[in-house]
């Protein structure tokens, strides 16, 4: 027989009756793919049988006209008509038409699933966005398909993407390799999905299939629980295993290591407590289970291993709580620091004679240079050597001086009120802790005793359960001092950073409240380190409130900062408060915005909180807010800085200056220690740039 050469003869038969409309259709589906371009001329009469409710084999009609547009790059129209074609379109096979629109299906249901989520979340909930239930058929079918050909990766991208979270349950249940799955399922939580709440669930989901597991993989679960702040869930865990095995036990001593490097110290200060309270309850269990069996041991007349099984647990549990409070960490930390430490003197000695005495600017910078590079080393030779150049400094150079000692000696907790005893204020002393009582005040600089306070918050950062109280009576005893009020409030906030507590807040609250423009701006500033990604509501309101009422620009930028560091890691639960400051008619708030854009959505890379720095970026009348929102970019992308150069090409070429010191700063953030080759070629020209100091000098 020979081969076709035209579909003529059966478009034909399309006026004819409905069975021989049926065989002509059929014949039309195997030869679509190639005489399309004949059919197309006669879709029309295609189309009217889809329509035609009479029509029994409206489907096969439905199936060809989609065929049909598909060839002719109609894909709106082709996937309406393969909706109407129903179970006739096969998800299951294999062609490149059904490749291509099961994929554009598959996107369209994701971005209406999404816009379920952002309508359901919004306070206006405006447009009802409802799925079409041939489409949802279509989808389910492709997660069956995915199933029984072991596709169980792909199937769980398509769930998270569309934030199904029953099908990415169901895709990790029925993987032959589960802990595998797991893994996978967690790195792509991190990297995928851009939804706070819906990355949580997954991770409860995540968590709740570990836990049915014989053996299951504790660190990996411990990871899952940091990022649900769960530390009653982490303690229960850790019991667990202190009274297990020896071998356990050390995957235990392991997991609080891990919780020092990965978790803030107010998390680990509650597994602390929820270990304790649940070790208290356990011995009083066994006390009086003892008790009850008396009188059976008493007649048994033999020894037991119960009493020296409780003792290892109680020496376990002692070592566990040893490692949580981070001392054996800090110690190995600063072991470490101090014998790798490869900074040459040499070069901060020659930037010393380089630079003219009376320069102040240049004075402080190469003592911020100290600092950075002995930075945690505990090593202060440079600034022990040069004693002398170091008393040229005069108000806040000074107090940056003290301050910098502070950077030095990092982590130096047991000898931190011994090294800064010499400038700490003299009424602060009776306050200081007994185990580590400071030399008598010798300074009488206020500059000196804030930079002193500081360098204390410093030293004791994310580990400030020691030092909280002396600086909290420091500040109180500072009353008619705005420096030492600044140097204490700024220690405050870096030693119960993301603490949450109120009682030092309220602390805080009232040095703000005094309105002095120097103590103001490090207390707002100190109450956003406290409060630290809580998102508290009642910082939120009374920090907005106080911006509003206050005259002075330095307390604005601090609260507006510290407004930021409140909603630090808040993704999504952040946009209420970045809205509302970005309406704003006070440039310093906007200027908050873009940080809490920045803050919140820190190395998310999140393509909306992108556009609406771009957008804040040259559409804003106020100078700083332009450069905050070029700035910020970098933190969007901090974890993905091959993305941040392309980013900021066109802007670091703006005619606005502040523009391209905005863009400078962002390659900096999002590209440090990466050695970018396109950062560099970006940032080379800027070195000399022809009009702006202050661009050359980032």
């Amino acid at each position: 027989m020979p081969p076709l050469t035209s579909a003529a003869s059966f478009l034909a038969l399309l006026d004819e009756e409905d069975e021989i409309k049926y065989i002509a259709l059929q014949k039309l589906d195997g030869l679509v793919d190639e005489f399309w371009a004949e059919i197309a001329s006669d879709v029309q009469k295609i189309e009217q049988l889809y329509e035609d409710d009479t029509f029994p084999h409206k489907e096969l009609a439905a199936l060809v006209a989609s065929k049909v547009y598909y060839h002719l790059g109609e894909s709106e129209e082709s996937m309406n008509f393969a909706l109407g074609a129903g179970s006739l379109f096969d998800v299951t096979g294999k062609t490149e038409y059904v490749e291509t629109l099961v994929s554009k299906f598959i996107d369209n249901y994701i971005k209406l699933r999404l816009e379920q989520a952002d309508s359901s979340s919004s306070s206006s909930n405006n447009k009802d966005t409802t799925i079409d239930p041939r489409l949802e058929r279509i989808v389910m079918g492709m997660f069956n398909r995915c199933f029984e050909e072991g596709e169980y990766k792909q199937a769980l991208g398509i769930a998270m993407e569309s934030r199904r979270l029953d099908k990415v349950e169901e895709s990790l249940t029925k993987s032959s390799d589960l802990p595998q799955m797991l893994e996978y399922a967690i790195e792509i939580c991190k990297d995928v999905v851009k939804n706070r709440d819906f990355r949580h669930s997954v991770l409860r989901v995540i968590v709740k299939l570990y836990q049915t597991m014989k053996e299951p993989d504790y660190t990996k679960v411990v990871s899952c629980l940091i990022f649900l702040s769960d530390s009653s869930s982490v303690a229960s865990i850790l019991d667990k295993l202190v009274r297990k095995s020896e071998e356990q036990a050390l995957i235990a001593y392991q997991i609080a290591f891990d919780l020092y490097d990965n978790s803030s110290q107010q998390f680990r200060q509650n597994v602390t407590k929820h270990l304790s309270s649940s070790s208290s309850s356990s011995s009083s269990s066994s006390t009086s289970s003892s008790t009850d069996s008396s009188v059976d041991r008493m007649e048994e007349d033999k020894t037991t291993p119960s009493s020296s099984s409780t003792d290892e647990d109680e020496a376990r549990m002692s070592k566990l709580k040893h490692i949580l409070t981070a001392e054996t960490s800090i110690n190995l930390h600063l072991d470490f620091l101090y014998q790798n430490s490869k900074s040459d003197l040499a070069i901060l000695k020659n930037i010393k004679n380089a630079i003219e005495p009376r320069n102040s600017v240049c004075h402080s910078a190469t003592i911020f240079s100290n600092a950075i590079m002995h930075a945690g080393t505990t090593r202060d030779t440079f600034l022990s050597e040069n004693l002398d150049w170091l008393r040229r400094a005069t108000n806040w150079a000074k107090f940056s001086v003290i301050a910098g000692q502070g950077v030095i000696h990092k982590g130096h907790l047991k000898e931190g009120l011994t090294l800064l005893g010499p400038y700490l204020p003299a009424s602060g002393q009776a306050a200081a802790p007994a185990a580590a009582a400071a030399p008598a005040g010798t300074s009488s600089s206020p500059y000196s005793e804030g930079g002193a306070l500081y360098a204390l918050g410093i030293i004791h950062a994310n580990h400030g359960e020691e030092i909280t109280e002396y600086l909290s009576k420091a500040l109180a005893q500072a009353v008619d001092d705005e420096i030492v009020q600044h140097g204490a409030c700024l220690g405050l906030g870096v030693a119960a950073m993301a603490t949450g507590n109120d009682l030092v807040y309220e602390e805080l609250k009232t040095v703000m409240f005094t309105d002095g423009a120097v103590a103001g701006e490090a207390a707002g500033l100190a109450m956003g380190l406290v409060m630290l990604g809580t998102a508290s509501s009642k910082a939120l309101d009374e920090m907005v409130a106080y911006a509003h009422e206050t005259q002075h620009e330095k307390i604005i930028r601090g609260l507006a900062m510290g407004i930021a560091l409140v909603m630090y890691g808040r993704e999504e639960g952040a946009d209420t408060v970045i809205e509302q400051l970005l309406i704003d008619k006070d440039p310093l708030l906007r200027y908050g915005a873009m940080y809490t854009i920045g803050l919140a959505y820190c190395g998310t890379g999140n393509n909306g909180a992108i556009r609406k720095l771009l957008h804040v970026a040259v559409s804003d009348v106020n100078d700083d807010v332009r450069r905050a929102a070029v700035a910020n970019l970098g933190f969007l992308l901090s974890r993905q800085p091959a993305r941040c150069p392309k980013m900021v090409a066109l802007l670091c070429e703006s005619y606005n200056p502040y523009v391209r010191h905005g863009a400078t700063i962002a390659l900096g953030v999002s590209c440090a220690a990466s050695a970018s080759k396109e950062a560099i070629e970006l940032l080379e020209p800027l070195t000399s740039d022809p009009l702006i100091m202050f661009v050359r000098a980032l």
